[in-house]
Parts: C-alpha cells; sequence; structure tokens
C-alpha cells in the first residue's frame, strides 16, 4: 500500500504543486487548507480543481490553528507531514500579529503533537528566507537571525525553535526548507511576478517600493518542489536548508524580462521604499548540494517565460484573479 502524507496549505501555490507531484509519485495526500481570503480564493480553488483529478488525493478544509480539527485527524497512519500552510504576506502581519502566531506557530504545534501522538517521524516544516533580515550576504542557515523584523518572520522563526524541541524531545526527523521568492505559474497574487504579469496585460500600472534596484533571488515553484520532496525523503535528524536559486536579480531587471515576453511596456509608479522590505536576499544553497543533492534548474529567464505563458493560456481564469497590493 501506498505511503499516506499529509499536506497543510494543500491549496496555496506551493503546497499545490508538492501535493501534485506527490501524487504523480504515487503517495496518497491528504491535503488540508482553510481557505482563507488572505487573497483570492478563486485561485485557491483552482488549484483545488486541479488537484481533484487525482484519485490519490483527498482534500479537507482545516484551520491547523485548531486543535480539535488537526486531531480529527488522529489515528491516521500518515508516513510524513508537510506543514506548508501558513499565514503569508510580511506586511499583511503588522495589522494582525495574534493570528500569525496563531496559525504559523500555534498550527505547528498541533501538527507537532499528532506527530508525537501517532508515532509520525518525518516533518518537513516550510520557513522563509524573511528570517534572514540584518544578516550579510549570502544567506547562510547558521547566521543568527534574532533581529526579525515583522510577526511573520518572527512567527515563522518560533516554528523553527518548536520543531527543534520536538525533535530534541521526541526523535521526530525534522527538515526545515527556507524558502526564497518563489514565483512560477498559479503564483501567489500578492507578489511582484503575479502583480507585474496581471497589471500589464489588463493595461494597469504597476506601483513599485522603491527604486526597483532591490534584490531578490527568485525561484521557480518547480525547483521549489523538488528540493521539499528531497528534504522530505532524507533522514536528517534536524536540518535547516536554504533553497533559493543562488542568483539574486534586481526588480526592474524582472520587470524588463515581463514586459519583453508581453511584448508591452509598464506604466510604473514608482512610490516610497516599504520598511519592512529588506535590500536584498540571496541564499547560500551549499548545504543543500551538499545534504539533497540539489540545485536549482530553472533560470529567472526561463521562469518568466513559463510564468507569462501560463498567464496568455488561461486569459479568462487569470483576468478574474484580483491581485492584492
Amino acid at each position: 500500500m501506498p505511503d499516506k502524507v499529509l499536506v497543510t496549505g494543500a491549496a496555496g501555490f506551493i503546497g499545490s504543486f508538492v501535493s501534485k507531484r506527490l501524487c504523480e509519485m504515487g503517495y496518497n495526500v491528504i491535503g488540508v487548507d482553510d481557505l482563507n481570503d488572505y487573497y483570492d480564493v478563486n485561485l485557491k480553488l483552482w488549484r483545488i480543481e486541479v488537484l481533484s483529478g487525482y484519485k490519490n488525493f483527498e482534500f479537507i478544509k482545516m484551520d491547523i490553528s485548531s486543535r480539535e480539527s488537526v486531531f480529527s485527524l488522529d489515528g491516521e497512519k500518515f508516513s510524513a507531514i508537510l506543514n506548508l500552510g501558513a499565514r503569508a504576506g510580511v506586511r499583511a502581519s503588522i495589522k494582525n500579529p495574534k493570528l500569525y502566531f496563531d496559525v504559523n506557530l500555534g498550527g505547528t504545534i498541533n501538527l507537532l503533537d499528532l506527530c508525537v501522538k501517532n508515532g509520525i517521524r518525518k516533518f518537513v516544516l516550510a520557513s522563509t528566507s524573511s528570517i534572514y533580515a540584518n544578516c550579510n550576504l549570502p544567506f547562510v542557515e547558521d547566521m543568527k537571525t534574532d533581529s526579525l523584523i515583522s510577526p511573520y518572520a518572527a512567527s515563522k522563526k518560533s516554528a523553527e525553535l518548536a520543531a527543534y524541541t520536538y525533535h530534541h524531545i521526541y526523535g521526530i526527523d525534522v527538515t526545515v526548507p527556507r524558502y526564497f521568492t518563489v514565483y512560477g505559474p498559479f503564483g501567489r497574487p500578492d507578489m511582484s511576478v503575479f502583480i507585474f504579469i496581471k497589471n500589464i496585460i489588463d493595461g494597469k500600472p504597476i506601483r513599485i517600493f522603491g527604486d526597483g534596484r532591490q534584490k531578490r533571488d527568485f525561484t521557480f515553484v518547480e525547483d521549489i518542489v523538488d528540493g521539499t520532496i528531497k528534504c522530505m525523503l532524507i533522514g536528517s535528524g534536524f536540518e535547516i536548508i536554504n533553497l533559493g536559486n543562488n542568483n539574486p536579480v534586481e526588480l526592474l531587471y524582472v520587470l524588463e524580462l515581463i514586459e519583453k515576453n508581453l511584448s508591452r511596456k509598464a506604466d510604473i509608479i514608482f512610490d516610497k521604499p516599504n520598511p519592512l522590505d529588506i535590500p536584498a536576499t540571496w541564499a547560500d544553497i551549499s548545504k543543500a548540494k551538499r545534504i539533497l543533492g540539489w540545485s536549482p534548474k530553472t533560470s529567472i529567464e526561463d521562469g518568466i517565460q513559463k510564468t507569462v505563458r501560463w498567464f496568455l493560456e488561461n486569459p479568462g481564469r487569470t483576468k478574474e484573479i484580483k491581485v492584492q497590493e
């Protein structure tokens, strides 16, 4: 009988792609998500619609911050839990920090307790490059990451610490991939690549905070999926591993690539810099290469081309998705 895997955040960007890949690999996947309205729920429902085409995928609407809901899965024989569900968004976390800690930390603890109760030995916890605020480039996993500048980053770092504690006490095998600016088809409509493409197609201006020279280590979603599944398959004890493209590029360069692929120019509005944004991100991925045998395969040029093509191939559905700036 194929292994059964629990994926939280299955209606999310990364979670949906990971669920799809696991189904294709022959795993039985239970995907959970609360379908919250942080961004357009129609996009989340579209992702679940794609996943529903797999007979070995089951979706359950669930809020992982609810202990009762999580423990409704008590007795399930999962070979692994991939906790890819979280309240996302650095800026939005300022408005409701308690919600972010309830879901990102509290939800993680609920899932870890489920591991303890049911003898689940493998736990993958998705984390973020936002943890590296005020660190020197490139970002290395063993850097001191205590100077966090958003509730979102603080909640994710807290979840990492909780996961280590459960590893230490109960021997749960934990791997923590830290993701760097993930983009691609079905991407999040609150992030720059999605907003830039959609607004240019719709003939609307795009807003850039600062001068656009800030750099991000944009990483294509399929590469992130490969790394995440490798994190599930290794026996690591406890490891934190960067998953990034190892090639930071300026935001304006990404915009130029989008304009080139659309054969259209953007109407740009420059706004004052956001104090929550860090100037640059850059993943040192030597640990991922050594432990996972992983390195990204998709250049920013190819990734943007694939993402733009997805928009152009789905004009009706993408037009209805609302962006969130």
